[in-house]
């Protein structure tokens, strides 16, 4: 734990295993949209779905780290992965059913990260840095998945 750091370690590491496994999910999802994209009209979308694969990653590590920091362990065992309930695993078939699949596990995450903010406080600042830089992203993924859905 860091200087000014009042929060309770477990809780905090239990939340950010939970945030891990959803970012892996993404990985995952973002990396079967990407390679299901086909078409010269959608290459801009493709695009987009392999960047997000890359932040999403960036995502993991950060939160892996600070698992570790914590003195937790990052738990990717597939059994974590498989019941991982709110952030489903959905393929989509066509460009807009992928597109909106991946709109919707944005949206549940930006909550989920919003409520783990709420939960840190001020009790542990770095952690909350941390979560408040992924938070962003996720947002601008969420808004740049709204427009490609409006076209």
């Amino acid at each position: 734990m860091t200087a000014g750091c009042t929060a309770n370690a477990e809780t905090v590491v239990r939340l950010l295993k939970e945030a891990l496994v959803a970012e892996v999910i993404c990985i995952v999802r973002y990396k079967r949209h990407y390679f299901m994209t086909a078409g010269g009209s959608a290459r801009h979308v493709k695009v987009k779905f392999l960047q997000y694969v890359a932040e999403e990653q960036a995502h993991a590590d950060q939160l892996a780290e600070r698992i570790t920091q914590l003195g937790g362990k990052p738990d990717l065992s597939l059994e974590q992965l498989l019941n991982r309930s709110d952030a489903e695993y959905v393929e989509g078939e066509s460009l807009v059913e992928m597109i909106t699949a991946d709109l919707v596990a944005e949206r549940i995450s930006i909550d989920s990260y919003r409520a783990m903010i709420a939960s840190i406080g001020d009790d542990d600042p770095t952690t909350r840095q941390i979560v408040e830089r992924i938070l962003a992203q996720e947002e601008a993924h969420a808004e740049n998945l709204a427009g490609l859905l409006r076209g």
